[in-house]
């Protein structure tokens, strides 16, 4: 009976599976699968978020204690489905146009698949598993434009960066294995106190924790990212920055909380040094871009150095603040990554001069855009004011006020690069007539993605009451 319930807690990860294997299928006996995976895919992600809600209150382990089930991992689960769909949605108005479209699907639902799994997972085996399903789903669909020399640039690197990372994090959990005997979390966690005055073992952590920073675009394993988003189809973009932190930094967090909440004071130092870091370079370095995506690309490294505040802090409203971070950070940036698909048609990298004047010819794209921007900077009423607040009063809470400080300027520092994009679109006269495809779903996922975080941003509470018992 004990593997049966282990398998119905699993399903929102094994419906996944299913859809993926059963959109090869579709592909191989029907010359025009691309209609039919898309609404397969869509039922899909439907059903895994409805089975992710329906089994959140189980709170419980799974398989020999690899995977979590209900609570934490359905959280991150709900909302990776949520951003599938939502992303998905954006994909349709290039079903005529993509040459592999069909392919396109099953890649980017192998990659969310990957996320799922990461998310899920309470054991840095299962970590690795989903890590590498996700990542080598990236490798793809940053190179999905063959013909485009920067599309297969940015793969390239990519893949070069993550193998090397990814052997980093694979020599950390042999070392921790090595120290502890175990891989699981659970188990790892019961002996921490001891563990953390074995060498061997802070080696490994040490390992895991480069690993993680260059998931999450942390400085300084962050220099892939402008590259790698600037060359990619924005599409792949897209989901490479929501969805793929997501699935980062909730195996982070699991993987580092309990270290974390103990206050080892040289961890916490060196995780509040990556914070600072990557809020500083980010910030900084978005000031001089000219490219949208080169300037969302360093805003993503800033957003990871406000993240790890939230983990440097080692508290529970750390772990809220990121937790509902997330959930804001995925829904506009992939809401900001959304009108840019929408404003290239066939164009790449945008330029500020490019959108000059939008509110007047697309005062649709135009609006969505200033929302967008708006609710990175962290103004209220939108849910990224809600997350920066949780965030920098955890710093507080622990007396790392000054990390507090350096997250409040360098949010006033992006107000120029934000606001920069709101002041072309609406006080600068236009360049180019944009000539835009009609398309309802990327109308439909913009304006659900907005709705979502001025909603959650006036009633944070139906977040927070969940994040509140996550950990």
């Amino acid at each position: 009976m004990s593997i049966w319930n282990d398998i119905l807690g699993l399903f929102p990860i094994l419906n996944l599976s299913s859809i993926i294997l059963i959109a090869i299928v579709l592909k191989t006996i029907l010359k025009k699968s691309e209609l039919a995976i898309f609404y397969i895919s869509i039922f899909g992600l439907i059903v895994s978020l409805m089975s992710g809600v329906l089994l959140f209150e189980e709170r419980r382990s799974a398989f020999s204690d690899m995977i979590l089930v209900g609570g934490y991992a359905n959280y991150f689960i709900i909302l990776i489905a949520l951003i599938g769909i939502l992303f998905l949605l954006q994909t349709y108005q290039f079903i005529k146009s993509f040459t592999n479209y069909s392919e396109y699907l099953i890649l980017s639902l192998s990659a969310i698949l990957g996320m799922m799994v990461m998310s899920a997972s309470i054991d840095l085996v299962t970590i690795f598993i989903g890590l590498e399903l996700m990542s080598i789903s990236f490798y793809i669909l940053a190179g999905f434009n063959r013909t485009d020399v920067r599309s297969n640039e940015s793969s390239l690197k990519y893949f070069l960066l993550g193998a090397f990372a990814t052997g980093f994090f694979l020599y950390g959990i042999a070392l921790v294995y090595g120290a502890t005997g175990s891989t699981n979390l659970l188990m790892i966690s019961q002996i921490q106190s001891e563990a953390v005055k074995v060498p061997i073992y802070i080696i490994g952590f040490v390992l895991l924790l480069i690993g993680f920073g260059f998931k999450v675009a942390a400085v300084p394993f962050h220099m892939w990212v402008p590259d790698v988003y600037e060359g990619a189809p924005t599409l792949s973009t897209s989901i490479m920055a929501t969805g793929g932190k997501i699935a980062a930094f909730s195996s982070f967090m699991l993987a580092f909380s309990i270290p974390l909440s103990m206050h080892l004071k040289s961890l916490t130092i060196v995780v509040a040094i990556l914070a600072a870091s990557s809020m500083i370079v980010g910030n900084i370095f978005g000031l001089a871009q000219k490219s949208l995506k080169r300037m969302l690309a360093y805003s993503s490294i800033a957003h990871a150095g406000y993240m790890l505040v939230g983990m440097a802090s080692g508290t529970q409203t750390g772990r809220e603040g990121i937790a509902f971070y997330l959930m804001s950070y995925a829904l506009t940036n992939l809401g900001a990554f959304g009108v840019i698909i929408f404003l290239e048609n066939k164009k790449e990298n945008l330029t500020y001069e490019n959108i000059a004047g939008l509110g007047k010819t697309q005062p649709f794209a135009a609006s969505m855009l200033a929302i967008f921007m708006i609710s990175l900077i962290g103004i209220p009423p939108f849910a990224g004011f809600i997350g920066k607040y949780y965030l920098f009063l955890s710093a507080i809470e622990q007396n790392m006020t000054w990390l507090a400080i350096i997250g409040v300027v360098t949010s006033v520092v992006s107000l120029y690069y934000y606001l920069r994009v709101v002041v072309y679109i609406y006080f600068k006269e236009s360049e180019i007539d944009f000539t835009i495809e009609k398309s309802k779903t990327t109308f439909a996922s913009l304006l659900v993605s907005a709705a979502l975080i001025l909603f959650f941003g006036i009633v944070p509470s139906l977040i927070l009451r969940y994040t509140h018992i996550l950990m």
